[in-house]
């Protein structure tokens, strides 16, 4: 998997985004333009025009998005909107829309104290198996803001990682039927990530400052001795955010909405909700239960274990495609990440963990 190291200004680290992993961004592009129109009858035109109803929203949220999409743009050799588009793409696939739905699939996983001394976070993220050729790591050094470690899709600028004051994040997308032109889920983790503290990653995704439903699972280990992290759930929405789970050091999320409070304002369109996304989360937290009473330590290698784990194959944690849905719901594990935050370290598995091995990332 290609690693690209970008640092400067904004337009600089889009450049060389755009320039290095010029393959990367064109995969990303052909991807979203056939599934658009295979599963939502949308052109890219109309995904075009879908995107831009969201660039205000992104300009008054941080400018500096709007300068290193401009750049990926003009080292990949597209237009602007070709890269919004990338950006927005859980708002034009995931939300607001009639007919046949299809999402990420994922499940995450958090331990923190008190339940041991390391805050790690893991997840796999599920998608369309083809997505595997368009991975890029990027390793991020910007100015005032903290540098970043984040896995991603060519083009995408927000996504899974961690940045160098211990503050990492996975996502669950959501299936809703309703969405705002506020700022697209991808650009939020983006916003977490350029966070120095839990307190202001919150800040960039409550009041409704989000277009579109999902779950950000945010960690944090601020690095002054063991104990001193922890973890929380938010499930965010253009109606607001609501932090949903156990608080005594597990978490565990999937594809479908937990929060009451969500509930009032959005529908959930998971049409697979029962025998997929609750099993994984039931099954997820079992696997956390069971260590526990067995007494056996939690860490990385742990982590490895449940995130291999394929009971009720195939819509098991490691997930396989499930050839008995509809098309637009064939979802694969595409990578599996793990981050300690304590040890600001970053294991990654590309492709299904049960049959591949994870290697260490560089920060």
């Amino acid at each position: 998997m290609k690693k690209l190291v970008l640092e400067g200004s904004a337009k600089k680290i889009g450049i060389q985004h755009g320039l290095n992993g010029k393959n990367e961004v064109l995969h990303s592009l052909e991807t979203y333009e056939k599934l658009f129109y295979g599963y939502r009858q949308i052109n890219w035109k109309e995904a075009k025009e879908i995107a831009l109803h969201h660039l205000n929203a992104i300009e008054k949220y941080d400018f500096h998005l709007i300068e290193e999409m401009e750049g990926v743009a003009e080292g990949a050799g597209v237009d602007f909107e070709d890269i919004l588009v990338l950006n927005t793409r859980s708002e034009i696939a995931l939300a607001g829309y009639k007919g046949p739905a299809f999402s990420d699939g994922c499940t995450a996983i958090a331990v923190s104290p008190p339940l041991i001394s390391e805050t790690i976070l893991g997840q796999n993220w599920d998608w369309k198996g083809r997505q595997k050729e368009s991975l890029l790591t990027l390793s991020i050094k910007q100015k005032s803001k903290p540098d970043i470690t984040m896995v991603t899709e060519g083009g995408i600028i927000g996504k899974i990682g961690l940045n160098s004051h211990g503050l990492g994040v996975c996502l669950n997308a959501l299936l809703t039927d309703k969405k705002s032109n506020e700022v697209p889920i991808h650009l939020g983790l983006r916003g977490i990530l350029n966070s120095f503290t839990l307190g202001e990653a919150i800040s960039k995704i409550k009041d409704g400052q989000i277009a579109s439903a999902a779950n950000f699972l945010i960690g944090i280990d601020e690095g002054k001795g063991l104990g001193n992290g922890m973890a929380l759930n938010f499930e965010v929405s253009p109606f607001g955010i609501d932090s949903v789970g156990e608080n005594e050091g597990k978490l565990v999320h999937t594809n479908h909405i937990l929060s009451d409070v969500i509930k009032q304002n959005l529908s959930d369109m998971n049409e697979y909700k029962f025998e997929d996304s609750m099993i994984r989360k039931r099954r997820a937290e079992q696997l956390i239960d069971f260590a526990i009473s067995s007494g056996d330590p939690i860490t990385e290698e742990t982590f490895k274990i449940w995130l291999s784990d394929e009971f009720n194959a195939p819509n098991s944690i490691n997930h396989y495609e499930n050839s008995f849905v509809p098309e637009h719901r064939r979802m694969e594990t595409v990578f599996s990440i793990i981050m300690n935050l304590s040890k600001r370290r970053m294991l990654l598995c590309i492709g299904k963990p049960a049959e591949g091995y994870y290697e260490e990332i560089s920060l």
